[in-house]
């Protein structure tokens, strides 16, 4: 059986449900930044990723303990 995003990536759906942050995804020739993957909130990017990734999976696996990270800095927990 296949495991839901939400149990995959707890911290990414939290980012997204409970925090109303953003991710974005991909590359912006015109950005000044090189990251894959972003979180952005109300008060701008608040992680970024590696420029590259070998796979999606690593590069969300990175994300979501980035973002683990950044919600214990914001709520305390």
């Amino acid at each position: 059986m296949d495991e839901s995003f939400e149990t995959l990536y707890p911290n990414i759906a939290r980012w997204v449900d409970d925090h109303g942050g953003v991710i974005e995804i991909g590359y912006a020739d015109d950005a000044p930044w090189s990251s894959f993957m972003r979180g952005i909130d109300a008060g701008g990017m608040v992680v970024h990723s590696q420029d590259s990734y070998d796979s999606f999976e690593e590069a969300f696996q990175d994300l979501d303990a980035a973002l683990e990270e950044a919600l214990v800095e914001i709520y305390g927990e």
